[in-house]
């Protein structure tokens, strides 16, 4: 209860309450930026082809209700319009849908939206205060080239990175997809704000392949710097030692040593002065140097003690260890679910459903489901009711 004076909490986060996105996006890099951006609040208007919808719609199983786990996974929060875009009167519904928006959204292959008439240049020309935002593959004018998370994580110099050495290995998630969906919510996000202050709106072009390359950091600064390509640094850190993964007598142990004190204190807790008085590993450029012998006698020592017991003795003296969970154990963790990282929802064909949470907090309080993931074309009637009364 709120005292008087005070303005009631709303149930749901409305950071972006009055915002409508058109969202013209499938699979996942554009579903995911309209979910971060539906889930503080935006309404979210999915336009859908009439008859298969977003293709992540099939992509199972597992299926919940009519619907693959996958899509239901990003679709939170939104509404879903279905209309066919090759008939002229679909198209002129779209177009009004469009014209109600702040935000339109897409994720077809370049050249793709001018075809069909919601170009970037296009929408503005008739909708000067739009902001609009592409996501591709390799980013507009740059051929029609198909950007496939898989692709991208080949192309963009992630693949040889991960894995063992001479075997390029994919990041177990969809890192392209995913990191385009971000950029690209922070870019509207940026937009809107700069809306609010110049009624300016902006075209946004964002590419998976500039999201991954925007993300090797400091891997490119040592390629830049040197000329050299990084090897694949597998478990470990090329610049950092000890840093990695380590086998343990039950399973396995992340440890990261970042400086000489947290060293010292990692031998002292480990059982291993004569590690610590050893000249070779007094600077961690030295490490680096020897790394080959540090590692081979910490991989010995740390083999013979569970997994529970090395952490809490790296743990007690301040050195970061921590487990490798399976997916399960981290979705079940104590601390994912008291962050409300874990969140159901009922829809009239399938009940409890879980998904994961987006990760913000904004005074304390998680996103919430406002609506669980529309079923194809659920809200046709009342979007364009909406719109041609003026709502």
């Amino acid at each position: 209860m709120t005292s008087e004076g005070e303005d009631a909490v709303p149930e749901h986060l409305e950071l972006l309450e009055g915002v409508r996105v058109v969202d013209f996006t499938q699979a996942l890099s554009g579903p995911y930026c309209t979910l971060m951006l539906a889930d503080v609040g935006a309404d979210v208007i999915k336009i859908e082809n009439r008859v298969r919808g977003d293709d992540s719609r099939h992509w199972g199983p597992p299926f919940l209700g009519s619907d693959a786990a996958y899509f239901m996974s990003v679709n939170r929060n939104k509404r879903s319009v279905a209309l066919d875009l090759k008939d002229p009167d679909d198209v002129a519904l779209a177009h009004e849908v469009v014209a109600s928006a702040d935000v339109v959204v897409e994720n077809w292959r370049p050249g793709t939206a001018e075809r069909l008439g919601f170009g970037a240049e296009q929408l503005r020309a008739a909708h000067p205060g739009l902001i609009v935002c592409s996501i591709s593959g390799f980013g507009q004018g740059q051929g029609t080239r198909s950007g496939y998370d898989q692709i991208v994580q080949g192309t963009s110099g992630v693949m040889p990175m991960t894995g063992p050495a001479g075997e390029p290995t994919k990041w177990g998630v969809p890192i392209a997809d995913i990191a385009a969906g971000m950029f690209a919510a922070a870019a509207i996000s940026s937009a809107l704000v700069e809306r609010a202050r110049t009624g300016r709106g902006r075209v946004i072009d964002i590419a998976m392949q500039d999201s991954l390359i925007s993300m090797l950091t400091h891997h490119a600064a040592r390629h830049l710097a040197t000329g050299v390509v990084p090897p694949s640094d597998h478990n470990g850190h090329a610049t950092i030692c000890p840093y990695g993964m380590f086998p343990t007598a039950d399973g396995f142990v992340n440890l990261c040593v970042g400086n000489d004190s947290q060293f010292q204190r990692m031998c002292a807790a480990l059982g291993r002065d004569d590690l610590a008085q050893d000249e070779r590993f007094a600077t961690n450029p030295l490490r680096v140097a020897n790394r080959a012998v540090l590692l081979g006698t910490l991989t010995e020592t740390l083999a013979g003690l569970a997994t529970s017991d090395a952490i809490a003795a790296l743990e007690q003296v301040g050195v970061p260890a921590g487990a490798v969970a399976d997916i399960g154990e981290a979705l079940a963790d104590e601390s994912t679910l008291a962050r409300d990282m874990v969140m159901s929802f009922d829809r009239d064909d399938v009940s409890g459903v879980r998904v994961v949470n987006t990760p913000w907090k904004f005074d304390g309080r998680a996103p919430s489901i406002r609506r669980a993931p529309p079923h194809l074309g659920e809200h046709n009637v009342d979007v364009l009711s909406e719109i041609r009364t003026g709502q």
